[in-house]
C-alpha cells in the first residue's frame, strides 16, 4: 500500500515555535482562540514565523483582520452563519475554509463561498461524532473538498483512505508529532 500525501491543518491557540517546527510545509497553521481578544502583534509574529518556515497561516473567525494583515486566508467556524464577507475583496490566492457538522451547515458554508469544508467529528466520539459511514454520506452532499476533523491519530490515519478525503485537521495529532 502506498503512502497518501494529505493536506494538513493544525489548529493552534498560542504561539509555540517548537510545535510549528515539527510540521512540514504542507501543514497549514490556523490560529483559533476564542477565549481572549486577538493581539495583532501576536498574529503578525506567527505570520512572520510561518512565512519563514514555508507554512500557510490563517486566522479563525476574523476575515477582516486576515485581509488587513495580509494573511493567507481565514477559517469560518460552524457557528458563524454570516455572509457579509462576500462583499470584501481578497487577494487572488486567499483561502477561505469553514467547518460543518450536518447538511444544513454544509449548505451554509457553500453559501459563504468557502474553498473546503471541515467536517467533524470523524473519530473523536463527542456530540458531533459521525464515524466513517456518516462522514462518507455527508461528503456526498457537497462538491467542495472535505477535511476530516476530530480524533485523528497515527493509528487511525490509515482509515482516512476509506473516505474521499484528501485532507485532515486537528490539534493533538500535531502536538504529538515527533518531528519533520
Amino acid at each position: 500500500m502506498h503512502s497518501k500525501s494529505f493536506n494538513k491543518y493544525y489548529f493552534i491557540k498560542e504561539f509555540n515555535q517548537s510545535h510549528i517546527d515539527k510540521q512540514d510545509k504542507k501543514t497549514t497553521i490556523i490560529f483559533r482562540n476564542y477565549n481572549q481578544q486577538i493581539d495583532e502583534k501576536l498574529i503578525l509574529a506567527i505570520k512572520k514565523y510561518c512565512k519563514k518556515r514555508g507554512n500557510k497561516f490563517l486566522i479563525s473567525n476574523n476575515i477582516k483582520l486576515a485581509i488587513k494583515l495580509n494573511l493567507d486566508g481565514a477559517y469560518i467556524p460552524s457557528f458563524n452563519k454570516e455572509t457579509k464577507h462576500l462583499s470584501f475583496s481578497y487577494k487572488k490566492n486567499f483561502i477561505l475554509l469553514g467547518s460543518a457538522h450536518n447538511i444544513n451547515e454544509i449548505r451554509t458554508k457553500e453559501l459563504q463561498g468557502i474553498n473546503a469544508i471541515f467536517v467533524s467529528s470523524l473519530f473523536k466520539q463527542n456530540k458531533n461524532y459521525l464515524g466513517i459511514n456518516k462522514f462518507k454520506l455527508l461528503s456526498s452532499f457537497s462538491s467542495k473538498p472535505l477535511v476530516a476533523l476530530g480524533g485523528l491519530s497515527e493509528d487511525n490515519l490509515k482509515k482516512l483512505s476509506l473516505t474521499n478525503c484528501l485532507s485532515f485537521a486537528g490539534i493533538s495529532f500535531f502536538e504529538q508529532k515527533k518531528g519533520p
